[in-house]
């Protein structure tokens, strides 16, 4: 295995994944703005971190920054892209199609960022059989009929009593990764990725955090 492959096959720590995106979002507002470089510094003065932070999370990828004038900007989007696998198209399968779940459906950006959701499924009979900006919504007893070995994502947006279930479900039938817009801690074997997104907790410290601010003012 070369050098380049044994670089990018390395475990990225958690936080250094979760800082990227936004690393890229920089990059891509540094692009508009005609910058050919970019500096760690700068990018850390932004999100309000350390520069050998950025350094550090960079060097996961396969770019270097030159002396005295930082990361040229375009290689480094196509790289930090590539790296967190925004350049292919993954398949997934929702779960649950009320309002969040909808909304995923019709979000065009997440193609952007690599993920395509290609069915629906639910038990409500007003949304059975409907199309969601081409999305289908079937019954959750079809999909049993529908799996196959390129689905490998399931995206858990159903209410918090049936997520266990559901989330068995998807994986008996060989979902192996699990986007969990639930509050439920899901139960499930070492070899599931699974990714917490709680809207819902999110939304309790945003509270707390202004109530906090408004008893000090």
């Amino acid at each position: 295995m070369g050098k380049e492959n044994k670089k990018k096959n390395r475990v990225v720590p958690e936080p250094a994944l979760r800082r990227m995106p936004c690393y890229l979002a920089q990059l891509k507002v540094a692009k508009k703005e005609g910058q050919k470089y970019i500096s760690s510094p700068k990018i850390a003065n932004i999100m309000d971190i350390d520069p050998t932070q950025v350094t550090k999370d960079l060097s996961y990828t396969k770019i270097a920054g030159k002396t005295r004038v930082g990361y040229e900007v375009e290689p480094l989007i196509e790289e930090l892209e590539d790296f967190l696998g925004f350049k292919s198209l993954d398949e997934a399968f929702l779960f649950g199609v009320g309002s969040l779940g909808t909304a995923l459906i019709r979000d065009f950006g997440l193609k952007q960022f690599g993920l395509n959701i290609s069915a629906g499924f639910d038990i409500n009979p007003d949304v059975i059989g409907q199309k969601y900006d081409g999305v289908e919504i079937y019954h959750v007893d079809k999909f049993k009929e529908l799996i196959n070995p390129d689905i490998k994502i399931g995206i858990l947006t159903v209410p918090v009593e049936v997520a266990q279930e559901t989330a068995e479900l998807m994986i008996d039938n060989g979902i192996k990764a699990i986007w969990n817009f639930t509050p439920v801690i899901l139960r499930v074997p070492d070899n599931i990725v699974v990714q917490n997104t709680s809207l819902y907790a999110h939304l309790a410290v945003m509270f707390n955090r202004l109530h906090s601010k408004e008893s000090k003012s």
